[in-house]
């Protein structure tokens, strides 16, 4: 059996490098060896980009080990909600290679968030925490927007939701405020689940001035939760229309050592019946 650490995949070498760290910090966890895929993308990264290793997709890598014998996979999701990805894509693969391999069989474990849950809260409080520092707050309101990426599936927002009440809990008085917010949506009235737009949450008073965490709902560094991404660029021009305003952004939840811990997790929870 051969276990996968699966994520969406980037055209961005740090999301891939990324992915490579988690699976090598799970597998010592756990005493396992997790082989990091993507769905998409990644092998498409230049491979002096990653440190001469190649990149690999889940379709590729599945149709080189099924040839070479290995039928049976197991899949950990790095995934927050079920996205299409999960339900859709990787299912449609399976299909694809199904009639060619009749023997293949992929368990695929929960996504990161099930509801009640509160570990992505406790990692992103953690965050927080970490960028509060006395020379940003400078005693003033502190103001927390909890980001995700966007999503065309209202149960995918309803996890940024949920995470986002979880969080306000658990950062209590120690804040003013925390808003879900989406980086993009969609456009058309039937996508306004994802609304706000982090630009428009800062635009708009009280946000546009003094100190906001931008909480990054975001599992790796790329191209939009990296160093010069999306997000930063967006605050960056928000900040530049609002003087008074000072926002910070948490890093990836991907070096959060409760990461591993809640993969662990759900490794335990799709092999417990093995």
């Amino acid at each position: 059996m051969k276990l996968l650490l699966v994520d969406n995949g980037s055209l961005e070498p740090a999301a891939t490098l990324s992915l490579r760290d988690l699976a090598r910090r799970l597998g010592a966890r756990i005493d396992r060896d997790v082989v990091p895929v993507s769905l998409l993308h990644a092998n498409k990264v230049p491979v002096e980009s990653l440190d001469g290793v190649p990149a690999v997709i889940v379709e590729d890598f599945l149709r080189t080990e099924l040839a070479a014998g290995e039928n049976h996979f197991v899949v950990l999701p790095l995934f927050l909600g079920r996205s299409r990805a999960i339900t859709e894509y990787l299912p449609g693969i399976v299909a694809k290679l199904q009639p060619e391999f009749p023997l293949l069989s992929v368990r695929v474990a929960p996504v990161l968030h099930r509801a009640g849950e509160k570990d992505l809260a406790r990692m992103l409080a953690d965050r927080v925490r970490d960028v509060a520092t006395p020379d940003f707050v400078r005693g003033e309101p502190v103001r927390v927007a909890l980001v995700d990426h966007g999503s065309p599936i209202p149960t995918v927002t309803a996890v940024r939701n949920e995470v986002a009440a979880q969080l306000a809990h658990e950062l209590g008085e120690t804040v003013a405020a925390v808003a879900p917010c989406s980086m993009e949506r969609r456009p058309g009235p039937e996508y306004a689940f994802n609304d706000p737009l982090l630009a428009d949450l800062l635009a708009r008073e009280p946000w546009s001035s003094g100190p906001v965490i931008v909480a990054q709902l975001f599992l790796q560094p790329g191209r939009h939760a990296g160093d010069d991404g999306d997000l930063a660029q967006i605050s960056a021009t928000v900040m530049a229309a609002s003087p008074a305003l000072r926002v910070v952004r948490t890093t990836p939840l991907a070096s959060h050592p409760g990461l591993i811990d809640l993969l662990a997790g759900r490794f335990m929870d799709v092999t417990a019946a093995d």
